[in-house]
């Protein structure tokens, strides 16, 4: 070793993230670690014949970011080239749709699948001069009657199609859906294209299956848009026979096969963190047990590049298709009393309940989908019963999206260091539609960083894509503002938080998430040189400009893995 840094980076701001939030000026890799920190001064005698030096020209130093909940193969299957863009602004109505699926059938081979993703009611002007107009079949016939056609919506929770994949999906009237799914049918009871929740896996189980190779090309295409948008760790929120039939099949076990060939091959620029998915949205407890207890996961060659952690449980669906689990019901009802697959709430409990303790036992940290507050404080106690019967060193369980976090539970989930994963770029996409389902008040509490944060509790941030693109910045930007997506309306100025906790939520916190915070996570001597360089001053530009702030540099492990001058 010769003593020389591979990289420097002076003349900006590095936000380091350490306890104190100190922010330096300068940074110093070798041998893909951080080996100083400081003023420009303390980098100088590093720099060598062969290092780099890279001048922030007054821009931003950080961690690489941290995305703790994406979907990163389904990501990839549901983006292009592999399925069409049909989210906002690309089309905004079910015009737009039927024409994008009219060009994919020209193109495409008769018989084949049509897929896209990324469609929202909310923002369909069809469906917002009129509440009660749904997609449906009918508007995808007239542009593709040769070729079966499967859309997913923005939240992964509703699926549209037309007539000829119901056909091909064999489904009919006398269809059932699993449940807790919905088979939306017309006044004369025949199935109009679009499935809910559990109902969805009608038609997708009539996808032709993912190879291997489908699944390699869709997580390198994640991969790669990744590396330019700064992120250099994400967690895979679920893999495994549970998901054998969600999205395509992008969340089956096969899936978790691939991310090891990639890390064998070498081509695994991201540290993935893994939570298994042993069962699906309508899962009882012995199902779930019997599945958790037959996966078997072999050692990783790189735990700190992938590594399975965890496991997810599904406690209920979403606020937006009255799923949520809620104390009080949706406004025009849903979801009050009862719940997923019709069961009450004393069943319920006692189901999640036994799905958590068991997981538990097993060892595993637990992170469980649940968005209304009836279903959160039915996970937070079981996960503090289940800690409080068999108690071991710091689990780590966490609520994910914690829609509507209420201070019990808060207070719960601080108590015990658990935590809870939000989701800002949500918050931003539907503030506006949630007024309709929830009311005003309810809406603007959504998601209450705030609280959580002042209440103790371990707070991550995350954007569950392909539910929303995975910006950070645009995530950032809305913790600090509260504005929404479609309107620019404040939606709860109470929750905003300041900038140095909103990075927290992406960075060092999310490391906790993995077990990893002390080795990734901030920028201190020693951790590895995961980094983020952004073109601008993070600490003073006005908070609306950080989603167009330029991702500059991305460094993997002290690997220039994107640089933006070279693009």
């Amino acid at each position: 070793m010769s003593g020389f840094a591979d990289l420097v980076f002076v003349n900006g701001s590095v936000l380091t993230v350490d306890p104190d939030f100190t922010v330096a000026h300068a940074l110093a890799v070798a041998d893909g670690v951080i080996t100083a920190v400081g003023a420009r001064a303390d980098v100088e005698d590093l720099v060598g014949p062969d290092t780099r030096v890279v001048d922030l020209d007054g821009g931003t130093l950080l961690p690489g970011i941290n995305d703790s909940h994406l979907h990163g193969c389904a990501w990839g299957i549901c983006s292009p080239p592999l399925a069409l863009d049909l989210g906002h602004p690309a089309v905004r109505s079910i015009a737009d749709v039927a024409e994008a699926v009219r060009l994919a059938a020209e193109r495409t081979p008769a018989g084949q699948w049509i897929t896209g993703v990324g469609w929202d009611p909310g923002y369909l002007a069809e469906c917002a001069a009129d509440p009660t107009r749904l997609p449906d079949r009918h508007d995808l016939d007239a542009v593709s009657p040769d070729h079966p056609v499967l859309l997913l919506d923005f939240s992964g929770h509703a699926t549209w199609v037309n007539s000829a994949a119901l056909a091909v999906a064999g489904v009919d009237r006398d269809s059932v859906a699993p449940p807790g799914g919905v088979v939306v049918t017309d006044d004369r009871g025949e199935p109009t294209g679009l499935f809910q929740e559990g109902g969805q896996v009608l038609v997708q189980q009539a996808l032709p299956p993912l190879t291997p190779e489908v699944r390699a090309v869709a997580i390198r295409s994640t991969l790669a848009k990744l590396r330019g948008l700064g992120i250099t760790s994400y967690t895979e929120p679920g893999l495994g026979p549970g998901g054998d039939r969600m999205m395509g099949g992008a969340l089956s076990g096969e899936t978790l096969d691939v991310y090891r060939r990639l890390l064998a091959d070498g081509e695994l620029t991201a540290r993935v963190s893994v939570l298994l998915l042993p069962s699906g949205m309508s899962s009882t407890a012995s199902g779930f047990a019997r599945a958790l207890d037959g996966i078997d996961v072999p050692d990783s060659e790189d735990p700190r590049r992938l590594n399975v952690i965890g496991v997810k449980i599904f406690a209920d669906g979403i606020p937006p298709n009255r799923t949520a689990w809620m104390h009080e019901a949706y406004l025009g009802g849903g979801c009050g009393a009862l719940c997923v697959g019709g069961a009450t709430d004393e069943d319920r409990v006692a189901e999640i309940a036994e799905m958590v303790r068991h997981a538990h036992d097993a060892g595993h940290q637990v992170g469980v989908h649940v968005t209304g507050d009836r279903g959160i404080d039915t996970v937070v106690d079981a996960f503090a019963a289940a800690t409080a019967a068999r108690p071991r060193p710091d689990p780590r369980h966490y609520v994910i999206h914690g829609d509507f976090l209420t201070a019990r539970s808060m207070k719960t989930l601080a108590e015990h260091g658990f935590g809870v994963n939000m989701n800002p770029t949500i918050k931003w996409t539907i503030a506006d539609l949630e007024e309709e389902f929830v009311g005003p008040e309810r809406a603007a509490y959504e998601w209450p960083y705030r609280d959580a944060l002042d209440a103790g509790v371990r707070v991550t941030s995350s954007s569950d894509a392909p539910v929303t693109f995975p910006d950070w910045r645009q995530g950032i930007a809305t913790m600090l503002l509260r504005e929404s997506k479609a309107s620019g309306r404040v939606s709860g100025p109470g929750q905003r938080i300041a900038l140095a906790e909103a990075v927290r939520t992406y960075t060092i916190d999310a490391a906790w998430q993995d077990f990893a915070e002390q080795w990734k996570g901030s920028l201190e001597v020693g951790k590895v040189a995961d980094l983020c360089v952004l073109a601008g001053d993070l600490l003073t530009v006005d908070p609306h400009a950080i989603p167009d702030m330029p991702v500059m540099l991305t460094v993997l492990g002290g690997e220039v893995v994107h640089d933006a001058r070279d693009e």
